[in-house]
């Protein structure tokens, strides 16, 4: 059965946790502490947690001596290489605090539209929600062409809560709520909740994350959101700093009803 509304998150049998580059890189790296802490918690009421964390490349852009995104392919694989490597090691050692192993999930779009492959990742993630491990999903940067590519994670998100059958999906990033236009412009008005069928024509879309870094935005999350609820996973976008409410079920950021399974 669909959840009527966010504050069904918190008793939600299986959620799809999302998070941005800009969220947990550069000077934001201190906050993987403060998700991981969210993801435990619900992890320990029992919650089949599922995250899917962007990254990879901004993290390992350091490591190349790299100060702005690579745009040329080859530089993009082998910084996400590094990164995925990285991060990676930085969400487990985290995780150790409460004793939850993670296991590395890496897809490209044709995993997800080639049927054998399609099958063969959503067993191996039910295999681990079953054994209680948690699914840390990402791209395969490193062998994903421009041409086969997700685009951004926040549809890959949506993807995996539909592979799955996911209760709730949960679109994190630095903005807390999907706003009428950029919420740093004037006369922005946070919209609550969006019903199903909304077209939304009262928002002006802007970008949503830091710059330079990620490659989503307020669109790509709503075009993402859409996809999940009309698979029939309530979806929610709200902050990365505001994730221990979101898993709660609290009246933070802006809800997505989602249309009811058959």
């Amino acid at each position: 059965m669909a959840l009527t509304g966010r504050d069904g998150i918190r008793s939600a049998r299986r959620v799809v946790v999302k998070v941005g580059s800009s969220s947990i890189s550069g000077k934001n790296a201190g906050q993987i502490t403060h998700l991981v802490d969210a993801l435990a918690e619900s992890h320990g009421r029992g919650t089949e947690i599922i995250l899917v964390s962007s990254g990879a490349i901004a993290i390992g852009m350091p490591y190349l001596q790299l100060t702005s995104r690579p745009v040329d392919l080859a530089t993009q694989q082998a910084a996400a290489a590094v990164g995925q490597n990285v991060l990676i090691y930085r969400y487990q050692d985290s995780l150790d605090r409460f004793d939850i192993v993670a296991g590395q999930v890496l897809l490209t779009a044709g995993d997800l539209e080639i049927p054998a492959h399609r099958s063969n990742a959503q067993r191996a993630m039910e295999r681990l929600l079953s054994l209680r491990i948690l699914p840390i999903v990402n791209e395969n940067d490193t062998v994903a062409t421009h041409e086969i590519r997700f685009g951004d994670n926040d549809r890959l998100a949506a993807l995996v809560s539909v592979l799955i059958g996911a209760d709730a999906l949960v679109l994190l990033s630095d903005v807390d709520a999907l706003y009428t236009r950029p919420p740093s412009e004037p006369d922005a008005e946070l919209i609550a909740t969006v019903t199903v069928g909304d077209p939304l024509t009262q928002v002006t879309f802007g970008d949503i994350g830091a710059a330079g870094v990620g490659t989503g935005g307020a669109s790509t999350k709503v075009s993402a959101a859409r996809l999940a609820a009309e698979s029939g996973a309530g979806v929610l976008i709200t902050s990365t700093a505001q994730v221990s409410q979101a898993l709660n079920g609290e009246d933070v950021g802006t809800w997505f009803e989602p249309m009811q399974r058959g």
